[in-house]
């Protein structure tokens, strides 16, 4: 059995099951909710095992509060088996008057039922799970913190061990708990085993429609071709009919992507709105991503050589892993990231904003002098259109690298981070 590494994730579900009578882990198939949830539950009902699965199912009809009988925090995996589950397990809250009852698991939201009655409020709190980080998955060093950037250190410092072969290869393998520590082959086979089961079934399940799976490949592939950019469904549907020798309406690409986001494959970008000083149109369209790099990796059926071999691809699938990275240290400190773009073409890959207004400005670049210029210019260019007397200056302004021997503060303030170097 391998080591239970250390998540992110495992303080933040310690607090929660403090403040809630019950928390709801939610996140794709094998980003190890469950491992992580066993490290505290006390007791578990795996739904899923086929053993039980149909008379857990036959007693979460009949009388699902024995289901939650257990010691507590009761771990509830693979809980939209049995929707029904969701109104007892508040109920049973309510009547213990307890917190830390439940932990629900699900790799799915489950599809629009009769049976759940009731939101949650309350009683329910969420925490949403990603593939590991590289300081999860042991790759960072961790010597530069996200959460210390906020209080703007005069001085950083990190050596960055991630060559570009390397960085190929975790973008290509991805935070997969399963493939970390394997040999190489098999490592890379994880996310292209994930990616033939969302497509195979894993798809049908977010809303119990059967998919034609050619199509979902093409719209994973065209996904995958756009991670980071703001494309529209019509641009997603023409790419695909240009592949596709029937047509295919924008709104049935709606419903794939939504399905895709049901089951947490697709992570979207939301817009960042700040105040400016002048009236500069902000777009708004959410910026398209994977929840892992592995995915489009496994979606254009490339390998790490490729990536050395084509540095445009590598770089574009470089800010996928680099935006799921700062997702999972961002949220640690109550944060969220955000993207912004306005109608002069001045764009900024990552706002890391935090709940009390503070923000940190981040460009990401695969390496060399010229791009890192490039970036801290437009950090520098868009903090100065921020109007301060109406909202917080940056806390921080940030190129994230990817290759590059150090980490480093600029004479103008930006930091330069190797991905390599960095946590939460």
């Amino acid at each position: 059995m391998k080591e239970y590494r250390r998540r992110v994730l495992d303080k933040m579900l310690l607090d929660r099951l403090e403040a809630k009578g019950a928390v709801v882990l939610e996140g794709p198939k094998w980003c190890g909710k469950t491992t992580t949830a066993l490290q505290v539950a006390r007791s578990v009902l795996r739904m899923d095992d086929p053993a039980r699965r149909d008379s857990n199912i036959q007693m979460s009809e009949i009388d699902p509060q024995r289901l939650l009988q257990g010691e507590v925090p009761r771990l509830i995996d693979e809980w939209q088996i049995a929707p029904k589950l969701w109104d007892a397990a508040r109920y049973e809250i309510d009547s213990r008057g307890e917190e830390g009852q439940f932990i629900f698991t699900g790799s799915s939201v489950p599809v629009e039922s009769e049976e759940i009655t009731h939101s949650g409020t309350g009683r329910f709190t969420w925490l949403k799970m990603r593939p590991m980080s590289l300081a999860e998955s042991g790759e960072s060093t961790g010597e530069v913190s996200l959460s210390e950037l906020f209080k703007a250190p005069e001085r950083i410092e990190g050596v960055n061990p991630i060559e570009i072969d390397e960085l190929a290869y975790l973008i290509c393998r991805g935070g997969w708990p399963r493939a970390v520590g394997m040999k190489e082959k098999p490592a890379l086979e994880q996310a292209f085993d994930y990616y033939e089961a969302v497509v195979r079934s894993d798809i049908n399940r977010a809303d119990g429609v059967q998919k034609n799976p050619e199509r979902v490949k093409k719209l994973m592939r065209s996904y995958a071709r756009n991670q980071g950019a703001q494309v529209a469904y019509t641009v997603l549907r023409d790419d695909i009919a240009a592949n596709d020798t029937d047509s295919i309406s924008e709104d049935t690409v709606a419903s794939y992507v939504n399905a895709l986001k049901k089951i947490f494959v697709v992570e979207d970008m939301s817009a960042w709105n700040p105040n400016l000083r002048s009236k500069t149109a902000i777009r708004t369209a959410d910026t398209r991503y994977f929840t892992d790099p592995s995915i489009a990796v496994a979606a254009l059926g490339i390998g790490p050589k490729d990536l050395v071999n084509d540095l445009e691809t590598l770089g574009l699938l470089f800010e996928a892993l680099c935006v799921r990275d700062l997702r999972v240290y961002a949220e640690s400190a109550g944060g969220e990231v955000l993207h912004y773009r306005d109608k002069s073409g001045l764009e900024c890959d990552a706002v890391i904003h935090l709940g009390d207004g503070s923000y940190g400005l981040t460009e990401i670049k695969l390496g060399g002098n010229r791009l890192i210029e490039e970036g801290a210019k437009n950090l520098i260019t868009l903090s100065e259109k921020i109007d301060t007397s109406r909202m917080k200056k940056a806390s921080f302004m940030m190129v994230v690298t990817g290759v590059g021997d150090f980490a480093y503060r600029r004479p103008d303030g930006v930091y330069v981070v190797p991905i390599g170097c960095l946590k939460e």
